[in-house]
């Protein structure tokens, strides 16, 4: 008995069993023997009634979150230091991965309607998006590092930042590139899904190496560099007289917490699947509905990252904070005004009826 099945990580494939017929003449065919269909009706039941309220609610709070922190770089702070770039930049990759959420919500309830151009251009902005992110925050680590060690005008913007950044995006892009290229919208039980198709021609191995180079650039290599930085923030930190130590230390464990409980579970069944392309780990139906229900909750676990970074970073930097709390005790004040014009034209309107009811013919 061989287990076959598509390599994507997409939960409408179909997977099953296959035997092969022997040679001999006196065979008997039987079809229970033959092929054991793995239907996944119930996985996309689940995504049906789960990813699209995810979804929502990580778009509500994402874009609102995100789009404060570009608005206090855009209105009211100046970009003065390489974290306030990267956190700029932090900002937008996250907002443009919260803009594709709407498209998977349809997609989740009725099927992908936009045809294969937009289904390889969401894709792949998708992956860009969530690469770039993690990579963001292992800069703004290595930037604090740097901050804490050497003196602040140390930390003033140059072309070097500036490259970083220019960097970090073409790797996202490189990263997106197999999403542009395999991404298409495939019409299975009635409705398209845009999910990858691999050829066949590239073996499992190239698909399993591009699983891991994922996991490898927009997890491993981001963690590693925070655990390294913020270990050390910290240990400068304690051996600093005179500061009050136990705020930041507590703002880099938080941020190193909220990294891991959010990312660690994802890439974990991401490798899992990835290692069970080559080695056909998965060897029965319900492993993989499991494994496939998996992918959904950590993924959207992970994704939910986007929608805390301007929590996280808020805190960091006090006047960051300070800014945000300015624009929404204005956004306040305005919606105060607006009612109080709204009440007094009200009754201005209600108080020239009255004068005007007084005339009869």
């Amino acid at each position: 008995m061989a287990w076959h099945k598509n390599t994507s990580l997409q939960d409408t494939m179909v997977e099953y069993y296959e035997d092969y017929m022997p040679e001999e003449t006196n065979y008997t065919f039987d079809y229970a023997d033959y092929k054991m269909i793995c239907e996944k009706d119930d996985v996309r039941n689940f995504a049906r009634s789960f990813l699209p309220a995810f979804y929502m609610v990580a778009f509500i709070i994402g874009v609102a979150g995100n789009s404060l922190v570009v608005a206090v770089y855009a209105y009211y702070k100046k970009l003065r230091t390489k974290t306030d770039i990267y956190i700029m930049n932090l900002a937008i990759a996250d907002l443009l991965l919260l803009f594709s959420l709407p498209f998977w919500v349809v997609n989740a309830i009725h099927g992908w309607v936009l045809g294969t151009a937009m289904c390889k251009i969401t894709s792949a902005l998708y992956t860009m998006n969530f690469t770039s992110g993690m990579q963001f925050l292992a800069c703004i680590s290595v930037d604090r590092y740097f901050a804490v060690r050497d003196s602040p005008n140390q930390q003033k913007i140059g072309k070097r930042c500036w490259a970083i950044c220019f960097a970090v995006w073409m790797v996202a892009i490189l990263l997106s590139i197999p999403d542009l290229s395999f991404h298409s919208a495939k019409k299975h039980d009635g409705r398209y899904e845009c999910a990858p198709a691999y050829p066949e021609n590239l073996g499992n191995r190239f698909k399993a190496a591009i699983h891991i180079l994922e996991i490898v650039l927009g997890f491993v290599l981001p963690f590693l560099f925070m655990l390294f930085c913020y270990t050390a923030t910290a240990r400068i930190l304690l051996r600093t007289p005179n500061i009050k130590r136990s705020r930041p230390l507590k703002v880099l464990l938080i941020v190193v917490v909220v990294f891991l409980v959010t990312q660690l579970p994802y890439n974990i069944v991401k490798f899992w699947r990835a290692i069970d392309i080559i080695y056909h780990l998965i060897t029965n139906c319900t492993m993989s509905k499991t494994i496939d229900i998996m992918i959904q909750i950590t993924g959207n676990i992970a994704l939910f990252h986007s929608c805390l970074n301007p929590l996280l970073y808020a805190c960091m930097g006090t006047s960051l904070k300070f800014y945000i709390m300015k624009i929404i005790k204005k956004c306040s004040y305005w919606r105060k005004q607006n009612r109080q014009t709204i009440e007094e034209y009200c009754l201005n309107s209600e108080n020239h009826t009255e004068q005007t009811s007084s005339f009869s013919l």
